[in-house]
């Protein structure tokens, strides 16, 4: 079995064995990753040719009732510097990424039973009510399928929700008082109800084999997401997992190539991780087969607080800035912002979205210095 063989019919067959992705993960040397991420490269822009799309992250709080051993925002954090945005601060959000060209906004946060399904389908409504072609993206963890449905027909499009482990016994290990089940069924339940879905997990979590990682590819090439968003561990100084090594951006990389590999359509994030442990981390993520970048819309003064882990990078930055900067980023690492919801391609053709650019002088750039 060689390498480059594997990588080959993953390149023409998008499938593989677990066996031989293992045996990738195992024998891939610097020359075989550089075809590795040739392949993923050229599967990209066969499927999504250049573009890269930006969706406007909105931290809205950081409570949480979870207790995820690797997580700065974790219950037992009595450190944390707790917030919550109001709906008059989302929409605001909302309205400042809009100027900005983002048709899309990510709504992040913690488990927080503060926001109950009325307070979720108010925002949702809202935000839908000014900016009605926007695409709206929930991630707010796990929660009843009557709840997911009810902010699904409030106007939310899309929901992420990382299985952060296909492996039940490190699931069981990073997630006390949660259930690797039920993880799984949520999946489920978002995709029947009808939602774009992202899954996702972490790499280079302590404890995390090769063959942990190979179940990872398998149950995503299985639940088939819209999305995926894989990222490197990165400890938080809070947590108890507070001493160790972190995730690599070789690892990183190396999943990101085998995801698009394995998805040709898949929605894959560079993600902000990835640029946190790496200067060109997020462009690095971008030439493996990555091809959504999600700058920060939160207000500067609450970025720091939605700590997850440590040293995440444009904190202090404005939002203008940032959306200048990702893009410049992205226009030299030879890629093209594309401004448009940005739906998986197949769901689009699937469901008759239009995808078509809006026009790029529309963006008000003007107030960036």
């Amino acid at each position: 079995m060689k390498v480059r063989s594997i990588i080959d019919k993953l390149y023409k067959e998008n499938n593989a064995t677990s066996e031989e992705l293992l045996f990738i993960l195992n024998n891939l040397n610097p020359e075989d990753k550089e075809y590795l991420v040739e392949k993923a490269h050229e599967t990209r822009m066969r499927t999504y040719g250049d573009k890269v799309y930006m969706r406007g992250l909105i931290e809205f709080t950081n409570y949480c009732v979870r207790n995820c051993v690797y997580c700065g925002i974790r219950a037992e954090n009595k450190d944390a510097d707790r917030y919550r945005l109001t709906e008059e601060q989302i929409l605001e959000c909302a309205d400042l990424g809009d100027s900005l060209g983002y048709k899309t906004y990510v709504l992040q946060g913690g488990e927080d039973p503060y926001f109950t399904d009325e307070r979720m389908v108010s925002i949702i409504k809202n935000i839908k009510k000014r900016h009605p072609k926007n695409a709206i993206t929930i991630s707010l963890g796990e929660r009843s399928y009557e709840s997911y449905e009810k902010m699904f027909k409030a106007g939310a499009d899309r929901y992420l929700l990382r299985h952060e482990t296909a492996s039940k016994e490190l699931y069981d290990k990073l997630h006390p008082n949660a259930t690797f089940e039920n993880r799984r069924k949520c999946l489920g339940d978002l995709k029947e109800i009808g939602y774009q879905i992202g899954a996702g997990f972490m790499v280079g979590i302590p404890g995390q084999t090769n063959e942990d990682l190979v179940k990872d590819l398998l149950y995503v090439k299985e639940l088939q997401p819209h999305m995926c968003g894989i990222g490197p561990f990165i400890p938080h100084k809070d947590t108890p997992l507070k001493d160790y090594e972190g995730g690599s951006l070789e690892d990183t990389t190396t999943m990101l190539a085998l995801i698009r590999l394995l998805l040709p359509a898949v929605l894959l994030p560079a993600t902000t991780a990835l640029g946190s442990i790496d200067p060109q981390g997020r462009e690095k993520g971008i030439k493996a087969g990555g091809n959504v970048v999600m700058p920060n819309l939160s207000p500067t003064n609450v970025r720091e607080k939605y700590s997850l882990y440590d040293g995440k990078i444009c904190t202090g930055d404005e939002a203008a800035e940032c959306r200048k900067c990702i893009e410049g980023r992205i226009n030299r690492a030879g890629f093209k912002v594309e401004i448009t919801r940005g739906d998986n391609v197949t769901f689009a053709q699937e469901n008759n979205i239009d995808q078509k650019p809006e026009p790029v002088n529309n963006i008000n750039l003007s107030f960036v210095k």
